[in-house]
């Protein structure tokens, strides 16, 4: 079907599916004229924006159903064209045969996420904000929902947009100078240009830093439980669950494959994965299963490491860690089975050991599970780089901004060599494109289709 801007289009904006009430979403220039044809009740188009009419949806003379209709003028609506949503009973015969009545009369299907792109297109906000859009909508958690809203906000975008300008501003000098090359004329300070590059990447850096938790906080921060078989990793997983997820027995080697579970811990959303116990192998099945188990090791963004309370401190435990290739702040050291150690009045959360966290438990009593928890949830939160507080979680902005970096450097490079302005300017020109694409200063119909085809229909 031909798309164009002018098109009138419509689109259920609430789930499919039977419920009590279902809304349809009509947005365009004859948007108000195209509902006005089925509606029984005010003339519409002499009411205020952002008022609420009941009515009727007439269908061949007949009454097809009672609504309600919410009224939003251009510019004062989401897309900045007229917009009607009119909220239904949630039949999905009704609400099928409404969008066909709308279409019948001049209205077209909406394409996944076209609402949200007229409101890009319409200047309503930035490509960064109409993305948050969508993570917004799909935010599992608390922790997700203020990563969505703040880039609703524009905080990234303002920051990405001053930094453009300032870098446009000598970008343009240096092409003036380029039209004087032969008079040897210097527009643009060559020390306030450098000293405007290196703020620019002091700013990115951050930001860049933040991208992997942040991701991470969008769809769940990966936790991998490991460590030697029958150290109580399966015990734990059920204990943080309240449930028996995993198959627990004094049979080492029972857990073969990973088993992947999320735990909400305060609106931050840990994606739990029980492994298979680190050992060498007693046949091949068990050999993949610990191939996969180090896998995931390497892709957490949090080890437990789980061990007898019999073996903290020692030697071949640190080594084990070490053999693990992550990072200490990475790591909590899991003491486990302490209710078995004699010694242990369950009174000790902590022990010190070579600069690891290490948490002392009984998962089957389900001792200090809290402790557990609020250390993850503090490393989570507190353990996370980033420009004041904004984060990013988008590969795609992480990737432009990777390449705006990469364009600046080489612009410091040229500078520090005293080389010419043409040389100059050409990776300023790259570093401008790429934070143009990050906001949609820069775009291209392939990159804008690419982005809302991911957007729900009536989105």
């Amino acid at each position: 079907m031909s798309r164009s801007p002018a098109d009138t289009i419509v689109a259920l904006a609430t789930p499919p599916g039977i419920g009590a009430i279902g809304v349809i979403r009509i947005s365009g220039e004859n948007s108000i004229t195209i509902v006005q044809s089925i509606f029984r009740g005010k003339d519409l188009q002499s009411q205020a924006s952002h008022t609420v009419h009941y009515g009727h949806i007439m269908d061949a003379g007949q009454v097809l159903d009672e609504v309600v209709v919410t009224l939003f003028k251009a510019p004062n609506s989401f897309t900045k064209e007229n917009v009607i949503e009119i909220g239904c009973h949630g039949s999905e015969y009704i609400l099928r045969r409404v969008i066909m009545l709308l279409v019948q009369q001049g209205a077209r299907l909406a394409e996944p996420g076209e609402f949200t792109q007229r409101a890009f297109l319409n200047g309503r906000f930035d490509l960064v904000q109409a993305e948050a859009v969508a993570d917004l909508i799909e935010s599992e958690s608390a922790a997700a929902h203020k990563l969505a809203i703040d880039q609703m906000r524009g905080g990234f975008s303002k920051m990405l947009q001053a930094s453009r300008e300032s870098l446009i501003e000598f970008a343009a000098m240096i092409e003036l100078e380029l039209d004087f090359g032969e008079e040897d004329v210097e527009f643009a300070s060559r020390s306030d240009l450098k000293a405007l590059i290196l703020n620019i990447l002091n700013q990115i850096q951050p930001l860049m830093d933040s991208f992997a938790l942040g991701n991470a906080i969008k769809n769940g921060i990966p936790v991998v439980l490991a460590g030697k078989p029958n150290a109580g990793k399966s015990t734990l997983l059920n204990a943080l669950l309240n449930e028996e997820r995993a198959i627990v027995s004094d049979i080492a080697g029972t857990t073969r494959d990973t088993i992947e579970e999320n735990l909400n811990i305060q609106g931050v959303v840990f994606k739990l994965i029980d492994t298979a116990g680190l050992r060498d192998a007693q046949d091949q099945i068990e050999a993949i299963g610990i191939s996969k188990s180090l896998e995931k090791v390497a892709l957490s963004t949090y080890l437990l490491f789980l061990c007898d309370a019999s073996e903290i401190g020692t030697d071949a435990l640190l080594e084990e860690l070490r053999q693990l290739g992550k990072s200490p702040h990475e790591v909590l050291v899991i003491a486990t089975k302490m209710d078995q150690s004699d010694t242990w009045d369950g009174s000790a959360e902590y022990l010190k050991m070579e600069g690891y966290h290490c948490i002392c438990i009984s998962a089957a009593k389900k001792l200090h599970l809290d402790t557990l928890k609020q250390k993850l949830y503090d490393l989570a939160i507190h353990q996370s780089p980033s420009s004041g507080d904004i984060r990013i979680s988008n590969l795609r902005h992480f990737e432009a901004l990777n390449q705006t970096a990469k364009s600046l450097e080489s612009a410091l490079d040229n500078l520090d060599a005293g080389l010419s302005g043409d040389l100059l300017a050409q990776p300023i020109r790259h570093a401008l494109y790429h934070l143009g694409v990050i906001s949609g200063a820069v775009s291209t119909d392939d990159l804008l289709e690419y982005i809302f085809s991911k957007f729900c229909i009536g989105k």
